[in-house]
């Protein structure tokens, strides 16, 4: 209870200092903050969504980030590494409406598309460091084979380190993408336990997801010395029990962005919070998951508190068919709810302004509408402050947030954390 309120006094603090920002603190450039603010670019977000490299700038949350990961770079049957869609990230011609600079690939450009535009975003922001994740929920589903041997763990890093850091494209002259990323974030879902259905999974992915490290470490170093190495963790803890060396992984790391989100969601039949920041003790499930148990489990593991980044959501899970007497939270529905781009999600964007009765639970660090039918638990600016308030009591890295295509044209949820993590 004590923890939970020098929270809240933390949480006032914050605002008061959003609201009034010294000129030091708004002087402050990404390349002295003491935190990380980390954020996911998604690669097919240019098509229906209709997100570009351009609105990262517009939106002014290229200004307020550290750390920008462009999603998603895959792992191939053969082993290795290879661009999920040539077409978005380097052969699309970018036209002048969508062009960071305002100026329109030609035949003649060298490098056109997403990497293209974030050569230009590195240039307005010279602090901010991109880089390529690798895997992601439908790309992890090889990494197993691939790290299966020293042979075959120097091979994916030998193709890693030059597609994407040597910038060495299919179709272009050697070295055109040099320069766009300054290091390789992992992103496997997951070593040793289930993702996505498919993916090749093996009880050694615990001791080999170390050992690739190791040699993506070592290759990265040679090529340059100050390219960055992160990875993407999952929240449960039998998650990270089955598939990491929590104290070795993180002697390799820079940082580590940790699941944050997604710790209920709509396959189950019953609502929750998503990304509740403290546990819920009415929380009628056997495990109650919350950001601070995840902390707690990877600190209890060995990994350095200032090399924890949270994951924090721009979007939300929400279930329909939910009738409850009361505020909808922890009540049985029928299903998942009708959203943008997927059942049972949706952008913060669209959520901030859809119809229905708000509760917030600064107990938990929650936020959740329920309307009679449809239930949404997300996360709003006031949340972000909470949660960023909560990363600097505690000492760790600081905040990543999925996705920036999910937030509003301000960037309120980016602004939000920026305004307490510098």
């Amino acid at each position: 209870m004590l923890v939970r309120r020098i929270l809240a006094v933390a949480v006032a603090a914050a605002l008061a200092a959003t609201l009034a920002p010294s000129a030091a603190a708004q002087a402050t450039t990404g390349g002295a903050d003491r935190y990380k603010r980390v954020a996911y670019f998604i690669q097919w977000g240019i098509y229906g969504r209709n997100f570009h490299v351009k609105d990262v700038d517009a939106s002014g949350a290229a200004g307020k980030l550290t750390h920008l990961n462009y999603a998603f770079g895959f792992v191939g049957q053969e082993g290795t590494c290879y661009s999920a869609d040539p077409w978005a990230d380097w052969q699309r011609p970018v036209p002048a409406e969508q062009s960071v600079d305002g100026v329109a690939d030609t035949d003649d450009t060298p490098l056109k598309g997403n990497l293209g535009q974030l050569k230009k975003l590195k240039a307005r922001h010279p602090d901010l460091k991109v880089l390529i994740s690798l895997g992601g929920w439908t790309g992890s589903k090889y990494f197993s084979d691939a790290v299966l041997t020293p042979e075959s763990r120097a091979t994916l890093a030998a193709s890693c380190v030059g597609l994407w850091l040597k910038g060495d494209l299919p179709g272009l002259p050697p070295g055109a993408a040099a320069g766009v990323f300054d290091g390789i974030d992992l992103d496997w879902e997951w070593p040793g336990s289930s993702g996505n259905d498919g993916n090749v999974i093996r009880p050694e992915d615990k001791r080999n997801f170390t050992l690739f490290l190791v040699e993506l470490r070592r290759q990265m170093k040679a090529y340059d010395r100050r390219s960055l190495l992160s990875a993407f963790l999952p929240a449960a803890a039998a998650k990270i029990d089955a598939g990491f060396e929590v104290r070795k992984v993180f002697d390799q790391l820079d940082f580590a962005t940790v699941q944050g989100y997604d710790l209920h969601g709509t396959w189950e039949n019953r609502t929750g919070h998503q990304a509740n920041l403290l546990t819920d003790r009415r929380d009628p499930n056997d495990v109650k998951y919350s950001v601070d148990q995840t902390v707690r489990d990877y600190t209890g593991r060995g990994a350095p508190a200032r090399k924890l980044v949270i994951g924090v959501p721009a979007y939300g899970q929400g279930w329909t068919g939910v009738t409850s007497p009361g505020n909808g939270l922890y009540a049985t529905a029928t299903g998942p709810a009708p959203g943008t781009w997927a059942a049972g999600t949706e952008d913060y964007k669209n959520l901030a302004g859809k119809p229905g009765k708000r509760y917030r639970d600064l107990l938990t660090g929650t936020l959740w509408l329920y309307d009679g039918n449809e239930f949404w638990s997300y996360d709003d600016p006031a949340v972000m402050l909470q949660k960023a308030a909560y990363i600097r009591l505690k000492g760790l890295g600081g905040s990543m947030l999925w996705s920036l295509d999910q937030d509003d044209a301000k960037a309120s949820l980016t602004t939000a954390l920026y305004s307490v993590l510098r």
